[in-house]
């Protein structure tokens, strides 16, 4: 009798095990080479054990966090000049954000907020203001997206089947070297079931990394051999002009 108690509940164990997720990423590095003009990654996942229809997936895409300095201009005496600045600490340097639908209608406020769903929910870690941060925070937000480092795309997230679905991130060739985190979303109802990462790391290699490595940790050797080069260089296409006369 106990054995078959076990057997019945091992039988079962599947069809009550909670709902869950698995995902992944077509690449967890990117190489940064000479032709380099930008990358595109595919996310892609699968809900496990679902408990109804077809559930909500956001995926979000952080890059490394940085300090952001923005300045206002005021016209003083016929001269603008900058009067307030606002520094706002850790945001991320890159920000890809999409849902199978609007965002919005995915998640409540308050669950976008604690998550950061959305760059409405981008928040800095703290801030150094001479005003109101707010309008500083919009301008931020706006200017990172004229320059295709925040996006947010409202049907991005693709479901190939009722629980298998993907999503196409695009990194420009602007993206800041680092570290990103890929995260994902399962939400039912408005709230988070369950949450996965991946890793992605962007870097240069071979010269470009060695030349890279070199401007860091001796900028003054660095800019006198740049400026030598070029000296040279110049140098060298008088020569050839002069020949050629």
């Amino acid at each position: 009798m106990r054995r078959l108690a076990l057997l019945l509940l091992f039988w079962l164990t599947p069809a009550i095990a909670d709902e869950n997720l698995v995902s992944g990423l077509s690449q967890d590095t990117i190489e940064i080479r000479s032709n380099y003009n930008g990358a595109e990654i595919t996310v892609f996942g699968a809900v496990e054990h679902p408990t109804g229809g077809k559930p909500d997936i956001v995926v979000a895409v952080r890059g490394p966090e940085e300090d952001m300095r923005v300045l206002r201009k005021e016209r003083v005496a016929g001269i603008w000049v900058n009067r307030s600045r606002v520094l706002l600490r850790a945001m991320p340097s890159y920000y890809f954000v999409a849902g199978n639908r609007p965002i919005q209608s995915i998640a409540p406020q308050g669950t976008r907020r604690n998550y950061a769903l959305g760059l409405d929910e981008l928040r800095p870690h703290g801030l150094k203001a001479d005003d109101s941060p707010e309008p500083f925070r919009k301008a931020l937000l706006a200017q990172m997206e004229r320059g295709h480092l925040y996006v947010q795309q409202e049907d991005g997230v693709e479901f190939l089947s009722g629980t298998l679905f993907r999503v196409r991130v695009p990194v420009p060739s602007t993206a800041p070297r680092g570290k990103y985190v890929a995260e994902v979303y399962l939400l039912r109802n408005g709230k988070v079931v369950d949450q996965q990462s991946s890793d992605l790391v962007i870097d240069q290699i071979g010269l470009e990394r060695r030349l890279y490595d070199f401007s860091r940790n001796a900028p003054l050797i660095y800019g006198v051999a740049t400026v030598l080069m070029a000296l040279l260089l110049g140098w060298l296409s008088s020569l050839m002009f002069r020949r050629t006369e």
